[in-house]
């Protein structure tokens, strides 16, 4: 077979050449272009004078006349105080929030264009949120704002801010310090209705807490987020809130106040065992003990509100004072009982005195009468000096019941207190076995009634 020869065409060659010059000319001007510059003019193309209203919020979803959808999403840095006193919160947390402006689409020069950065928010439209239970809020400006905006290819916005907040918490202290709080971030919008604006939690993980989170005297067990719009006459408005929940630490609050207080009440109970004529030493331990209790109250009643109920450590300071001040009491009744113990031993020497006086002048009267008589006559009324048969018969009889009768059973508790003739004495002693007894019994109530009271609020 003989081999077939293309035809020579010279006129390819010098399209080849320009073709290769071409390709090649578009790669080194692709390679030379200035990004930074492009995103200038993306900038100035989406939001120049006459493009960009910012005044005008975005469409619906799908370009639709509906409310602008913005997902939130927050990031908690740190909770530096809560206040029990003030009943308030002190945290600095990163807030973010994302929409879809159409407005703001470009091109994105084939993926080179992540995203256009700004720092001025009023170049955009921005959602009108604001906090409301905000008491005071600040910006952080050091070295520079803290804050930034993304505008994507697709239109979509990213907001991102480091912000500080003391925002009010309503407490519940009945059972305090054994209670639990539950403080809420609530960030509604300020104008805009559902009709025209939607705040929606971001899904998959919308609140984020720092790992190394770190309270004085809370723990953070845990935060749930929730919706919370509100119906005005105004109309409705869109809310989201997050509750946080703290659990106080109840190992500072044992160490600071139960512990001294069980202490001070037992240092009270020690003039039971001083002696009652010991007046000074007993005196001054009763009242010292009476100031220091006061004091602690006083100390714990500074540092908490003044609330129209009962809480858990009033009952427990209460009931502590009362057994200091019991002590004291039971001292003054010890040193009246002593006081008539001795009046009713005087009483009782006196009148031992008086009968051995009047039985010593019975017997002298008795001597004279002797000496001046020589014989007595025996009066007809005069009892014989023989017994009649009726009269053993009698005391047969008595004699008798007295071998039926059975005898009393013994009383231990009376048995016992007979050791201690003064009932002075009997009084200090019943008191070092019941004031322990009656702490103790207190101590069991106590505890049951709060710690099933908190298992039942956390369950």
């Amino acid at each position: 077979m003989g081999v077939v020869r293309a035809p020579y065409r010279p006129w390819l060659l010098p399209l080849l050449v320009l073709f290769i010059s071409l390709f090649h000319t578009t790669l080194c001007n692709n390679a030379k272009i200035n990004f930074r510059e492009k995103e200038k003019q993306v900038l100035d193309q989406i939001l120049g004078p006459g493009r960009y209203d910012a005044r005008i919020r975005p469409s619906g979803l799908n370009g639709t006349d509906g409310p602008a959808i913005v997902r939130v999403n927050i990031f908690v840095r740190s909770i530096s105080k809560i206040d029990d006193v003030t009943m308030e919160y002190s945290v600095q947390l990163t807030f973010r929030e994302q929409w879809l402006d159409e407005r703001l689409k470009f091109n994105d020069f084939g993926g080179r264009l992540k995203y256009l950065t700004l720092t001025e928010a009023s170049r955009v439209w921005m959602p009108d949120l604001f906090f409301s239970n905000e008491k005071e809020g600040h910006f952080h400006n050091i070295i520079m704002p803290n804050v930034y905006i993304r505008i994507f290819p697709y239109g979509s916005v990213l907001y991102s801010i480091r912000i500080s907040l003391t925002l009010s918490c309503p407490m519940n202290l009945k059972l305090y310090p054994l209670d639990r709080q539950v403080c809420s971030l609530r960030m509604a919008s300020y104008g805009w209705t559902t009709d025209d604006l939607v705040f929606l939690w971001k899904e998959g993980d919308p609140v984020q807490v720092v790992k190394n989170l770190h309270l004085p005297r809370f723990t953070l067990e845990k935060f749930l987020t929730d919706y919370c719009n509100s119906k005005t006459n105004t109309g409705e408005y869109s809310c989201l809130k997050v509750d946080l929940l703290f659990k106080r630490e109840f190992s500072y609050y044992l160490i600071q106040i139960y512990i001294p207080c069980c202490m001070l009440v037992i240092v009270s109970w020690v003039s039971f065992w001083l002696d009652q004529g010991a007046v000074p030493a007993r005196v001054s331990l009763g009242v010292t003990t009476l100031l220091t209790m006061a004091t602690q109250t006083s100390g714990i009643n500074a540092s908490l509100p003044p609330v129209s109920y009962t809480k858990a450590i009033d009952v427990w300071t209460g009931v502590c004072l009362t057994f200091v001040f019991g002590a004291l009491l039971e001292f003054a009744l010890v040193n009246y009982a002593s006081r008539s113990d001795m009046h009713r031993e005087n009483m009782k020497k006196k009148r031992r005195e008086l009968e051995s006086a009047q039985s010593m002048d019975a017997a002298s009267d008795l001597m004279d009468t002797d000496s001046n008589t020589t014989f007595a006559m025996v009066s007809p009324d005069t009892k014989p000096l023989v017994r009649h048969p009726g009269d053993l018969l009698a005391m047969e009889k008595v004699r008798q019941c007295e071998v039926h009768m059975q005898p009393p059973r013994p009383n231990c508790c009376k048995i016992w207190l007979s050791k201690f003739p003064t009932r002075s004495k009997r009084i200090d002693v019943i008191s070092r076995i019941t004031f322990p007894l009656v702490f103790a019994l207190f101590n069991l109530v106590y505890w049951m009634t709060y710690l099933f009271r908190e298992e039942a609020e956390e369950n």
